[in-house]
């Protein structure tokens, strides 16, 4: 999935043989890893594929569409929720799916709507969106009693939502997805995710896009209205987050208030960071590294120092590759590239 991965400034070209051989190449190896994994292995790279969704849907709307919202985590909890109180409800899966999705495509819609066409600048539109997802975290967190029921479903508050129930194959239904599933179905949603948002960059639709990032006002001039513009954006972006909330719960069989925390919040931030927001590939990269980081130093005893050592490979990364991870190390290869080419010349 790496080759060809277009920074903003390439971000229109068409994907050539190389970009679709590595994607292929890519998705096979994924495709065949869990033959080389035990369940525990599979368990685990599997919730780096259902956040590195969450981390795709902010990079495609910060680094692409140029709005930084915090309001990720919101759609991915209402995805998350929305799935364990529809699937525990109705006893199906395959509609709870697609419904909360559409919960999430939908408030996303009205949020973004009322931000933008309210004309709402990028600075305050980050903190709505942030404000948004703390008034989620906390009324999700008030509702322990038992008079909060939807259905026969008790939200429990703090506890979250236990028993969540696995997706069901839809032309199997008495069978359900094991672990090795939820792996294929991951890391299959995620590269299609991939694909997709990088050909819509290749769209008259993305290239206006882009264009609305580099200079709003130019764009207006031309003839666009913006506003149309950053509320797909901002609206698809919300049903991606969402779809890694119902994965999440899927994965997880439990879904809690910590979906909708600033904690979340702050690490989408973070992956987005350290792979590059200009392109698509890094915060994949990003979200899979801070979390076998975050596995290895806290199977080591180091628990209480994991934010600390976090912090400082943040500081490391934005110092060294201002860009990003994978921008940085592009570039510095390309560098390397011309010296040596030069040289020989």
């Amino acid at each position: 999935m790496g080759a060809g991965d277009p920074g903003l400034a390439t971000a229109s070209e068409r994907p050539g043989l190389l970009w679709w051989a590595a994607v292929a190449a890519s998705f096979a190896a994924l495709m065949i890893l869990p033959s080389f994994l035990n369940i525990a292995q599979q368990f685990n790279i599997s919730i780096v594929f259902i956040l590195a969704l969450l981390a795709l849907s902010m990079s495609f709307l910060w680094g692409y569409a140029g709005i930084l919202s915090f309001g990720q985590t919101a759609f991915f909890g209402l995805g998350g929720y929305g799935f364990a109180v529809l699937a525990l409800n109705l006893g199906e899966t395959t509609f709870s799916l697609f419904a909360a999705i559409l919960l999430a495509l939908l408030f996303a819609a009205v949020l973004g709507y009322f931000m933008i066409y309210g004309r709402i600048s990028d600075i305050y539109l980050s903190v709505i969106t942030l404000v948004v997802t703390l008034i989620f975290e906390k009324a999700i967190k008030s509702t322990s009693g038992e008079q909060y029921v939807i259905g026969k479903v008790r939200l429990n508050g703090q506890n979250g939502i236990p028993t969540v129930p696995s997706l069901k194959i839809p032309w199997h239904p008495a069978k359900e997805l094991g672990i090795d599933g939820v792996f294929y179905l991951s890391a299959g949603l995620l590269v299609l995710v991939y694909i997709g948002l990088r050909l819509l960059l290749t769209t008259p639709f993305g290239r206006v896009l882009v264009g609305i990032r580099e200079n709003t006002r130019r764009i207006e001039l031309l003839g666009y209205d913006s506003r149309r513009y950053k509320l797909a954006a901002f609206t698809l972006c919300g049903g991606i987050a969402g779809l890694a909330g119902v994965l999440f719960a899927i994965w997880n069989n439990f879904v809690a208030p910590e979906m909708f925390g600033l904690k979340r919040a702050a690490e989408v931030i973070v992956w987005v960071i350290v792979g590059g927001k200009s392109t698509l590939i890094g915060p994949v990269v990003g979200t899979a590294i801070i979390q076998m980081l975050k596995t290895r130093l806290g199977s080591q005893a180091v628990g209480e120092w994991l934010p600390l050592i976090l912090g400082v490979v943040l500081m490391l990364v934005v110092l060294l590759f201002r860009e990003g991870l994978l921008p940085g190390i592009g570039g510095a290869a390309a560098w390397i590239y011309r010296r040596i080419r030069g040289s020989a010349a």
